[in-house]
């Protein structure tokens, strides 16, 4: 049985997607279930935040490896991997079909290869590192990583301490090296056979969601959410979630661009994937969405 890979850019409509397709894949007597391949959704107590099924939703199709942690513990790629993969092979040794559904690049893989995880960095590197990056700030930082590797900066948001950190650590240690060609990535490496989806937007179709998204969360009292989780004494991991720092601060347009802008770099991400169908979701509605990755499931009925 073929493991279901949804990805895609944050507001591409990924839940509604997994639903749809699950609501199918039941009317040809399967018994799917989601798991999350997301780093953020692992926090309870920031469900609206980072976009976890709703309880309607849940009761449509469950959901595994969201809401399990509480906010002001701390996570890693390693953990998840070893729970994703946990998951995913017991649900195959029951028959039961998984349908992963992240945006997380490097939790997506996790989930569905062998993680080969860097080593922790000697003593003093990491340091220096962070010394430099309270007397400079993150921006700073990132503007060293470009000069010294722009391929990684690329893919690193100015403001994203942790990962500007962990980058200028390797380089240090000459271990900084450039992406894996996408074939690489997602070929024989894969632990099980898995169809790839990618779900794509038009442009400003999807920064038009992402900011319906944004204004349907605040309706939803996320600020609260963000505050609680805050009170609670949240993680540095937890508070990399998008909107995090720029609700406590206030500033919802800073929280829309930012959004925005990881929306494009994981679109720009995607791009270079090969073995992936590629769907383009603008104006589609979920259910037409899911019958086109069941008939591009290979053992499945294609003309389901």
């Amino acid at each position: 049985m073929q493991i279901i890979a949804l990805f895609g850019p944050t507001g591409v409509g990924k839940t509604s997607v997994a639903v749809a397709l699950a609501e199918l894949l039941r009317a040809q007597g399967e018994d799917p279930v989601a798991v999350s391949a997301d780093a953020l959704q692992v926090y309870a107590g920031l469900e609206l935040l980072t976009g976890v099924a709703s309880a309607e939703e849940r009761t449509r199709l469950e959901h595994r490896l969201v809401s399990f942690l509480p906010v002001d513990a701390t996570f890693s790629a390693g953990q998840y991997a070893q729970l994703a993969h946990a998951e995913i092979d017991d649900l195959l040794a029951a028959g039961r079909r998984p349908i992963v559904v992240g945006g997380t690049g490097l939790y997506l893989r996790a989930a569905l290869t062998e993680l080969n995880l860097r080593p922790p960095p000697p003593e003093g590197v990491r340091e220096r590192w962070t010394a430099e990056l309270e007397r400079s700030g993150a921006p700073a930082l990132h503007a060293i990583l470009s000069q010294r590797a722009p391929w990684a900066a690329e893919t690193i948001d100015s403001n994203d301490r942790q990962r500007l950190v962990r980058a200028l650590e390797l380089s240090d240690l000459g271990e900084l090296e450039p992406p894996e060609g996408p074939s690489q990535l997602w070929s024989e490496e894969l632990r099980h056979p898995t169809l790839l989806a990618g779900l794509t937007m038009q442009r400003e179709a999807l920064y038009a969601a992402i900011d319906a998204r944004v204004e349907a969360m605040l309706a939803a009292s996320v600020s609260e959410e963000v505050r609680r989780a805050n009170t609670a004494g949240a993680s540095e991991t937890a508070r990399k979630a998008l909107g995090f720092e720029e609700l406590l601060a206030g500033d919802v347009e800073l929280m829309k661009r930012h959004t925005r802008n990881y929306a494009k770099r994981q679109l720009t991400w995607m791009r270079k994937l090969s073995g992936v169908r590629d769907i383009d979701v603008t104006g589609r509605d979920p259910v037409s969405v899911a019958h086109e990755i069941l008939h591009a499931t290979p053992d499945l009925d294609s003309g389901a």
